[in-house]
């Protein structure tokens, strides 16, 4: 039997989904500024769709054939855009994620219920992550894959630690894989190991988020000795108090000369549209960021590792592979 994944269009069999890029987002938002202040941020629905359809079209043309779209709440995540989207592009793959994205602290609701909180009883975080794995979001039936959860700078916080614990929860009821946010400098992806674990999750199904952001080979290798994948998934933010292009290119040839190519996966953490930074650094600007983009990869990124001696093999390896096998595994509770 073969093994499938959710997307924005259904099932599909994961050999379909080809080269995968791990970390990105279609749209980026603050909900009411859109709804509220259109005029103000830019916004402009049907030519920010018709954007986003051609920035599609244009990544399958690079070769690239499904976006993993890790925008869940807290980032202004609405499914029947996406499904507007994936309509124009039938033959690319959106795979979407459930979650909560907060350094710290909860929107209102989720603050006021569960464990702990002003209203007490049962953990809803739980029931609403796998609701979105098993049944669908809202009214869609569009089905998550994968589960997302952030340790930034103030570290595992009594709010993180709840969210930590409900995605582990979610995972272990489902099977679903996951995906992280980390701060690399207070190496907070060693944390988020250590109470997945206490969790019982899989930490072969978890892939940490954003270790490409950092040289420190001995951080990477600790994460990568327990099992779980790194995200090297932010080419194109580079420079400033990013690391460089090269640094980055040099930090995924370096570990796969150490033979760990078959635990990275690559990508941008780039969007079609956001409104979290200013105009300067949005994709395509010839400002700060130029190259923070989904042709990225395709463009510099896999010549430059050609180059540092990363074979085809090891490149398919991160792309094609890994993804695969980090949504095949069966998606029952453990």
């Amino acid at each position: 039997m073969l093994a499938t994944v959710e997307t924005v269009r259904g099932a599909v069999d994961t050999s379909r989904l080809g080269a995968t890029l791990m970390h990105e987002h279609v749209f980026i938002t603050t909900p009411e500024f859109p709804e509220n202040y259109p005029g103000i941020i830019g916004w402009d629905e049907e030519k920010k769709v018709a954007e986003a359809i051609q920035n599609l079209r244009d990544l399958k043309a690079a070769g690239i054939d499904s976006l993993v779209d890790l925008t869940v709440i807290g980032m202004g995540r609405y499914i029947p855009r996406l499904q507007r989207i994936n309509e124009a592009v039938p033959d690319f793959n959106i795979i979407v994620a459930t979650g909560v994205y907060t350094y710290d602290g909860l929107p209102h609701y989720l603050s006021s219920v569960g464990p702990g909180a002003l209203g007490g009883g049962r953990e809803p975080l739980v029931e609403m992550f796998v609701k979105d794995l098993t049944e669908g979001i809202a009214d869609t039936s569009v089905k998550a894959s994968i589960l997302k959860v952030c340790t930034d700078k103030p570290g595992v916080t009594p709010t993180i630690d709840r969210l930590l614990r409900a995605v582990a929860k979610a995972h272990r009821a489902t099977g679903a894989p996951i995906s992280t946010h980390t701060d690399v400098a207070t190496r907070r992806g060693l944390e988020q190991q250590e109470i997945f674990d206490s969790e019982g999750v899989d930490l072969s199904r978890v892939v940490i988020g954003h270790s490409g952001d950092t040289n420190d080979l001995n951080y990477l290798k600790e994460i990568l000795q327990r099992g779980s994948y790194l995200g090297m998934d932010r080419f194109g933010m580079e420079g400033g108090h990013f690391l460089s292009f090269e640094e980055r290119v040099r930090v995924v040839a370096d570990l796969c000369e150490l033979g760990y190519a078959d635990q990275m996966v690559l990508s941008h953490d780039a969007s079609c549209w956001m409104d979290w930074a200013p105009q300067e650094l949005r994709a395509g600007s010839p400002l700060e960021m130029p190259n923070w983009h989904f042709l990225h990869i395709s463009q510099h990124v896999l010549p430059a590792l050609k180059e540092r001696g990363v074979t085809d093999d090891q490149i398919e390896t991160m792309l094609v592979r890994n993804p695969r096998k980090i949504f095949e595994a069966p998606r029952t509770a453990y």
